[in-house]
């Protein structure tokens, strides 16, 4: 399983929110870069980054901080955050970005996903971001009446990398993650599912491992990784170990 480390960016600092509120954000690292090489130095094998202000403002708005992150190592990093055109997939894969998540338009504009997957295959991830189980749009501002599951299919056979499944109402929260949806969705499709949002503690991942479901991909860790609720060794151990 893998472990993506965590970095939310808004206004070029790295944060935290609560429920996806930018009101609710608590800043723990001015310099995205230094947060980026601490996460690689720790034996991380992916990054994974979300540009809070492009999410809000549909267009990347922290690309000098996504940039400076890019440069400073050598991870794979999977991005989203305001990507919402073909333009601004192209130019993110070509700096250099490894996997652009595409969250609002894979359910206004499923057909400029698919289009994306057939011309950069493996190196795009949808975004299902769930809030009361129906996915939520425009920086999880909006609400709409489609479940994870159902975009999910939306895509099944599209050539997508993954699908990640956020449950915004545990999201920065620390409650814990939700393992039952993700592995209802996982054995729903056939596309691997990354999970995100309430990962408070190991347990979360030991959870997330015990359920068996060989589609769970990996996991998204914040702010238990920030505050010190999860070893970043123990943890890495664990998810390399256990298949």
């Amino acid at each position: 399983m893998i472990l993506f480390p965590a970095i939310d960016l808004k206004d070029g600092s790295c944060v935290r929110l609560k429920r996806g509120k930018m009101e609710s954000a608590t800043v723990f690292n001015d310099d995205p870069a230094a947060q980026a090489h601490t996460f690689a130095d720790a034996g991380f094998r992916w990054l994974h980054c979300v540009d809070l202000n492009g999410a809000f403002e549909g267009r990347s708005a922290n690309a000098e901080a996504v940039k400076a992150i890019r440069a400073a190592i050598d991870l794979p990093i999977q991005l989203g955050g305001g990507i919402r055109d073909m333009k601004g997939i192209e130019a993110w894969l070509e700096a250099g970005i490894t996997r652009v998540i595409l969250g609002t338009v894979a359910l206004t504009n499923p057909a400029l996903v698919k289009e994306a997957a057939r011309a950069f295959p493996g190196r795009i991830v949808v975004g299902a971001d769930a809030k009361g189980g129906k996915i939520a749009t425009q920086g999880w501002a909006e609400t709409t009446d489609m479940t994870p599951a159902e975009l999910g299919e939306r895509f099944e056979n599209a050539g997508v990398a993954a699908i990640l499944f956020t449950d915004i109402d545990r999201d920065g929260l620390l409650r814990g993650v939700n393992v039952a949806t993700t592995a209802a969705l996982a054995r729903s499709v056939s596309i691997p599912v990354i999970a995100s949002g309430g990962v408070s503690d190991i347990a979360d991942v030991e959870a997330l491992l015990a359920a068996g479901e060989p589609n769970i991909e990996g996991v998204v860790i914040g702010r238990a990784l920030y505050d010190g609720r999860i070893d970043a060794n123990v943890a890495l151990r664990l998810a390399n170990t256990v298949r």
